[in-house]
């Protein structure tokens, strides 16, 4: 059997296909799971420790002479994604109210679009860029959870940046560029890690998920997905264009919710009880935009690549 030649044609097919079964392994056999010892480290908890590892070998791979592109592409994706999502937001509140437009409320509005999953935006660039593009997760990393949220719903009182978690997030790419420079065979030796890492932290993202949220939420979930990937994506892309990436796709990586996103509401309600009628819509919305930008982000991703792979074939029989 050709599994890893079958999932490769698959688009985001590393990412997304275990994503996938992490989801329905969780929603019909939960207790699996939970068995506990390696079984539950690996397919379970794991997420966060092997994607630690995936940002560890990825920084091998930057280059100091390239430091500062990682830096200006995070910033210009960040700015992006906040921006519109907060704007977004804002605007379905002022027009549509509480209730939102159809059925999406403007807690899920700004929840599920300001903030991006991470995980997915670097099996992404990792699969259709370069190590830059990687690298701006360290700046793009800081719109996971609620705090561009609070800031958004002008709850600035408890909207405070967790410094520490920032730095535990830049950490292990920083110290994997250092070692990566310091030692060319290392950096080498690393690269492989890249890509082999990938389905391992995405079959536990995928367990935190489960279909019974796509269910609760309805339409409304799904259309708040779809208008995530396609008008965050592309300003991702667009956003890159800006800033002269050579791999403009990459920049689409981030139409996505972020898994942490879910809790986002209940967080919001912690700051100001008023929101509380919105909160279990809300919550249940993003959960089921989470797993539709998923599938589709990657979709988009790989569209955009073979469209750039079209444009630089086609100037280049011009220039030839």
């Amino acid at each position: 059997m050709r599994i890893l030649q079958g999932v490769q044609k698959i688009p985001g097919g590393l990412m997304i296909i275990p994503l996938l079964l992490g989801v329905l392994v969780n929603t019909f056999f939960p207790e699996v799971l939970n068995i506990g010892s390696f079984t539950t480290f690996l397919w379970k908890g794991g997420a966060m420790p092997i994607l630690a590892f995936f940002m560890f070998c990825t920084g091998a791979q930057i280059s100091v002479k390239q430091a500062g592109e990682p830096l200006v592409k995070g910033l210009a994706l960040t700015v992006v994604k906040v921006l519109i999502g907060a704007l977004l937001g804002v605007l379905v509140n002022t027009f549509f109210g509480p209730a939102g437009v159809l059925g999406v409320v403007p807690m899920a509005v700004v929840a599920g679009m300001t903030n991006s999953n991470s995980g997915l935006f670097a099996a992404l660039a990792g699969e259709f860029g370069d190590s830059t593009d990687v690298g701006a997760i360290s700046l793009l990393s800081t719109n996971d959870g609620p705090f561009f949220t609070m800031l958004a719903f002008g709850l600035t009182g408890l909207a405070d940046i967790p410094l520490m978690a920032l730095v535990g997030t830049i950490l292990p790419i920083v110290v994997g560029c250092v070692l990566g420079n310091l030692d060319s065979e290392l950096r080498d030796w690393l690269k492989p890690a890249v890509s082999i890492s990938i389905p391992f932290f995405a079959f536990p993202l995928g367990s935190a998920l489960n279909l019974r949220q796509f269910v609760e939420a309805g339409a409304p979930g799904i259309i708040l997905g779809i208008a995530c990937t396609v008008i965050t994506g592309f300003a991702g892309y667009f956003a890159m264009k800006l800033v002269r990436s050579k791999n403009p796709q990459v920049g689409a990586a981030i139409g996505t919710t972020a898994g942490n996103s879910a809790a986002t509401p209940a967080a919001l309600v912690m700051a100001d009880q008023t929101l509380r009628g919105a909160a279990a819509v809300a919550t249940a919305q993003v959960a089921a935009s989470i797993m539709v930008t998923a599938i589709l982000c990657p979709i988009l991703v790989t569209w955009l690549d073979k469209r750039e792979k079209r444009k630089t074939a086609a100037l280049a029989r011009e220039t030839a």
